[in-house]
C-alpha cells in the first residue's frame, strides 16, 4: 500500500487520515500480510515523546499508522496553523465492530478483563475472539511480555485489540512486531474496548464537539486522572507555544 502523508508536531507524526480514511485503509490491508500496528497519539502521549523519551519515539515511528486521538490537540495545532487530522480510538474501534468485523472475523484481544471480553462477544456476536489478560505490571515482566507475544503468534488475527494502556501496548506491539510470526493489525487503543462493550460510558456527543471529553473522563475518574487533565494542561500549552506559526 502507499505510504500516508503525514503532518509533524513537535516531531511527533501523525498521518493525514481522518476517521473514515483510516477504516478504509485498515479494511484493505490484507489479512495475512505479516503483524504490523496502530497508535494513536494524544495530548498526553505528545507530552512524553516531546520530553525526550527516544526509545519511547522509536515506538511510535514503527507503527505502520499513526492516528490523532485528541480533538484538543487538533484545536490547539490549529491555533499555531497546523492542520491534524482526527481518528479517535474509540471512535476506530466502534467503527470497526459495526462496518468491518463480522461474526466469524479473527480478533485477539489483549487487556481488559474476561467480563469485557463476553460483552463484547455478546454486543457484536464475536465468535471468534481470543482473550489474554496480562497481570498488572506486566511490560515489566519478561515472562508475562513473552506470555502476550506468543498468545498473538498463537491466535492469528486480522485485528489485535492491545488495551493495556499507554506506554505498555505500544511497547508490546513493538515486541509483537520484532518477534515476527504474527500477522494482522495491532492497534493501541487503551481504553476503547471498554467503551465498546458498556463497561465504561463515554462523553455525550455535544461534550465530544465542544472539546469537553476530558471534562468527561475527569468527573469520571478524578483520582486517576486528576494530574494528566490539571496539572500537564499547562505543560501542553507551553509546549505548543514552541510550535512556529503554519508548522
Amino acid at each position: 500500500m502507499t505510504t500516508v502523508p503525514a503532518t509533524r508536531l513537535l516531531g511527533v507524526r501523525f498521518d493525514d487520515l481522518d476517521l473514515d480514511g483510516a477504516l478504509a485503509r485498515l479494511s484493505a490491508r490484507d489479512p495475512a500480510a505479516p503483524f504490523a500496528y496502530v497508535v494513536t497519539p494524544n495530548a498526553d502521549h505528545l507530552l512524553r515523546l516531546e520530553s525526550g523519551d527516544a526509545a519511547l519515539r522509536e515506538l511510535y515511528e514503527g507503527a505502520w499508522l499513526s492516528l490523532n486521538d485528541s480533538r484538543i490537540l487538533r484545536l490547539l495545532a490549529a491555533r499555531r496553523g497546523v492542520r491534524l487530522n482526527l481518528a479517535p480510538g474509540s471512535d476506530l474501534a466502534a467503527a470497526l465492530l459495526a462496518r468491518v468485523i463480522g461474526p466469524a472475523t479473527p480478533v485477539a484481544l489483549v487487556g481488559g478483563t474476561p467480563a469485557v471480553a463476553a460483552a463484547l462477544r455478546g454486543r457484536f456476536g464475536l465468535a471468534a475472539l481470543f482473550h489474554h489478560q496480562p497481570p498488572m505490571g506486566f511490560i515489566r515482566d519478561e515472562a508475562a511480555v513473552a506470555a502476550a507475544v506468543d498468545f498473538v503468534r498463537a491466535h492469528p488475527a486480522r485485528f489485535v485489540f492491545l488495551c493495556v494502556g499507554s506506554p505498555q501496548q505500544e511497547r508490546l506491539a513493538a515486541r509483537i512486531q520484532a518477534a515476527g510470526g504474527a500477522t494482522g493489525v495491532g492497534l493501541c487503543l487503551g481504553a476503547a474496548l471498554e467503551f465498546a462493550a458498556g463497561a465504561r460510558r463515554r462523553a455525550p456527543g455535544w461534550m465530544q464537539r465542544a472539546h469537553l471529553e476530558w471534562l468527561h473522563r475527569l468527573a469520571s475518574e478524578p483520582r486517576r486522572l486528576w494530574r494528566r487533565y490539571l496539572l500537564e494542561a499547562p505543560r501542553l500549552l507551553r509546549a505548543m507555544r514552541k510550535v512556529p506559526r503554519g508548522g
